[in-house]
């Protein structure tokens, strides 16, 4: 459902039209009758990462530390 109202219903009814977005419903605001802003409810983030995830599973010798071969330097490098 679309609900449209006037700006200056809405900053007297903001907490109200805040609550209605968050149920899924849609406010159009208006000036003059021209739509100017849309207030919809924000979809929590879903992060496919997360930070220490392979904690204990990944292992850095010290050949990561070893400078890369002349051939792959110049590959980055193109």
């Amino acid at each position: 459902m679309v609900l449209q109202v006037n700006i200056h219903d809405a900053k007297t009814q903001l907490s109200k039209l805040i609550e209605q977005a968050s149920r899924g419903e849609e406010v159009i605001i208006a000036k003059a009758g021209i739509p100017v802003a849309r207030l919809t409810a924000i979809q929590p983030a879903t992060s496919g990462r997360r930070f220490g995830a392979l904690r204990g599973r990944a292992r850095v010798d010290g050949r990561f530390f070893e400078p890369l071969p002349e051939a792959e330097l110049q590959a980055w490098e193109e």
